[in-house]
């Protein structure tokens, strides 16, 4: 048999024996890492023992890069399948995923495992791992595959299999005594996996829903070295620290109530000062950008949702039907259709274009329970949202707009990671997910594309994830201890203003159909709230900390000082309490700082007879004697500034 070329990146092109593995060329080969896990051929994640058949470039990659951890998590999964295996052998497995950084496993077993049945689990992951199992994969055709996971017990396996297109090819790994259903790729060896550790368990729906069997969800995560490792576990104790849920509580910012219904969060005076300085920020930049505030009713006639393609697309995540006098009514999922509503209330002229509405509209969404969480998946939400009516030659420059809006965002609240993401449509969803018009759909995925590369924006993209009416840019961001949050949204809708008729009357006197932009770069308040509150912990910047000031008397005698500084500081808008408890100052300092207040001012004798303040700041140890005039201007300097602390 002639010989192939392989390219291997960073090292050029050899001649090799057809049929050879990446793993032969990686023993062979000079040059190439050691600690090499996994391989791309022709950009394609492939197992290391594939053989090759044709000439292809070869790139080897360890379990640092962004695919090598990845495959190395879903490996650690299997391995972690197992040792449930071994243990609990009445055990029938469902499917492990890697996530970012993470990967699960559900398992149906008779029993929920218990913190020491995951100290068991691990301890007999590590045996399997110094067993050094080599992992081997190989096709097998639908009846033997059938036959196979039927003989063996593992029904779900064979549900997955009826359901996956005939055309599927599908593949299993096998590792010593267990053997799985596979797309793949995987590391070599178990022995590959060393770095590990169980994090938790807890119940889950086979396949999402409540109405199948409860099964067992076991989380863990993996990597290549033990400082990694580590790392990665303190920032989980950070991020347990930070929880949003904990600390909403703490700082009494928002609760639940079952009376009211899950998702339904109520917020308290001090959330709700949050959602008052974000929407008044939000406010601000959209007065500088031009929009039009409006207002829309929170629920309306399905026949609206009907012409906008709601009903068809989202049915499942809005709350079922009211029937009012025989006619159907929706609690509002989006404001978008009522928006367009306003547009076509008055005719345009391309002279009114860009028309630029917002609205701080509540929406409901029908969240299943079990995916309920906190501030971040919820059924009521306060929605940052707008709607951009432009000409095709205007929505280059109104989509950076946008997209330079997320900037000054960032920056305002110290956002220093964040990632853009294309959401491209797939053509096999034409007609069903997405409105079926592909040469729309080309021309307005090339025209953000190329938008976003003129602004010299960074950006990925994601087949799949389009809007069903038109590409979109989801952006994620990290906060200060690197958790990813998904924040906000920016689509293009080049199909549902048409439906509409929604026209406008351009230079040429002829009628035309604007193209929309819907974009929300706050997001929802409750998601967004969620997040400042993990990525500061609590410790909100003065601008938006709910309380700013409170002034502790350090005796009965100096109450009435405290009080007049108190009114002077609240007519220039400063939000600020007396803790006049006949409690000692030590004490009252020490109740401040668990609220997470961020400046104390203390007054006694020394400050009535001075007319001055002594001014304490949260993690600054050196305290401040002032006039309350200098102390005045400096806050609110501090305030107006929207100023994040270093």
């Amino acid at each position: 048999m002639k010989n192939i070329s392989i390219n291997v990146v960073g090292i050029g092109a050899e001649s090799y024996p057809n049929g050879t593995t990446p793993l032969e060329i990686l023993s062979s080969t000079k040059g190439i890492a050691k600690d090499t896990i996994i391989c791309k051929v022709d950009d394609i994640l492939t197992d290391l023992s594939t053989s090759l058949t044709g000439d292809a470039t070869v790139q080897f990659l360890d379990g640092k890069s962004k695919d090598g951890h990845s495959v190395l998590l879903h490996s650690t999964a299997h391995l972690m399948a197992q040792a449930v295996k071994r243990l609990y052998p009445k055990t029938k497995v469902t499917i492990g995923p890697y996530l970012e950084n993470r990967f699960y496993y559900d398992f149906d077993v008779e029993t929920p495992f218990t913190e020491q049945d995951l100290l068991k689990i691990e301890k007999e992951m590590l045996k399997i791992s110094q067993e050094n199992l080599e992992i081997v994969h190989e096709v097998k055709s639908r009846k033997e595959a059938l036959k196979f996971f039927k003989k063996i017990g593992e029904d779900y396996k064979v549900e997955i299999i009826n359901d996956l297109d005939k055309s599927e090819v599908l593949k299993v790994y096998a590792q010593g005594d267990f053997t799985d259903l596979c797309r793949g790729p995987h590391v070599p060896s178990t022995g590959t996996i060393q770095h590990f550790k169980l994090l938790s368990s807890s119940a889950a729906y086979w396949r999402g829903d409540e109405n199948n069997q409860t099964l067992q969800r076991v989380y863990g995560t993996s990597f290549t070295s033990a400082k990694e490792l580590k790392k990665y576990l303190l920032m989980l104790e950070e991020q347990k620290k930070r929880d949003h849920r904990k600390i909403g509580k703490e700082l009494d910012l928002y609760f639940h109530d079952e009376e009211v219904g899950p998702g339904l969060p109520l917020w308290t005076p001090n959330g709700a000062v949050i959602i008052d300085e974000l929407e008044a920020l939000a406010k601000e930049k959209e007065d500088l950008g031009g929009y039009k505030r409006v207002r829309t009713p929170h629920l309306t006639k399905g026949a609206l949702y009907e012409k906008s393609g709601h009903l068809e697309h989202y049915r499942s995540s809005m709350y079922p039907a009211m029937d009012v006098d025989g006619t159907d009514y929706y609690m509002k999922p989006m404001n978008c259709p009522h928006h367009h509503k306003i547009y076509a209330n008055t005719p345009k002229s391309y002279r009114d274009l860009p028309y630029r509405l917002s609205e701080y509209g509540t929406c409901y969404r029908y969240e299943k329970s079990g995916e309920l969480f906190g501030l971040m998946r919820v059924r009521s939400m306060q929605m940052n949202d707008a709607h951009i009516y432009c000409t095709e030659d205007q929505f280059k420059e109104e989509f950076i707009a946008v997209c330079n809006l997320y900037m000054d965002y960032f920056k305002i609240f110290g956002i220093e990671k964040y990632e853009m993401r294309l959401g491209l449509h797939d053509s096999k969803g034409l007609g069903k997910k997405y409105i079926n018009n592909p040469k729309l759909w080309k021309k307005t995925e090339d025209d953000v594309r190329n938008a976003l590369k003129d602004a010299g924006l960074k950006f990925t993209e994601s087949v799949g994830d389009a809007a069903f009416y038109g590409p979109k840019i989801d952006v994620q961001v990290w906060s200060a201890i690197g958790k990813e949050f998904s924040l906000a949204t920016n689509q293009v809708d080049f199909a549902v203003p048409e439906r509409f008729n929604l026209t406008y009357k351009d230079v040429d006197g002829k009628s035309k159909t604007p193209l929309c932009i819907h974009r929300a770069p706050l997001g929802t308040h409750e998601r967004f709230i969620g997040f400042l509150i993990e990525h500061f912990g609590g410790n909100f910047p003065l601008w938006l900390a709910p309380k700013q000031v409170i002034i502790l008397p350090v005796s009965d005698k100096f109450n009435d000082y405290a009080y007049n500084i108190s009114e002077s500081l609240k007519a220039h808008g400063v939000r600020v309490d007396v803790d006049s408890r006949s409690e000692k100052i030590g004490s009252k300092i020490r109740d401040a700082e668990m609220q997470k207040i961020n400046i104390m001012v203390i007054v006694g004798e020394k400050e009535v007879e001075g007319n001055t303040l002594t001014v304490r700041r949260r993690f600054i140890k050196q305290q401040q004697t002032i006039s309350l005039k200098d102390f005045s201007t400096e806050i609110l300097d501090e305030i107006n500034d929207r100023r994040v602390p270093n």
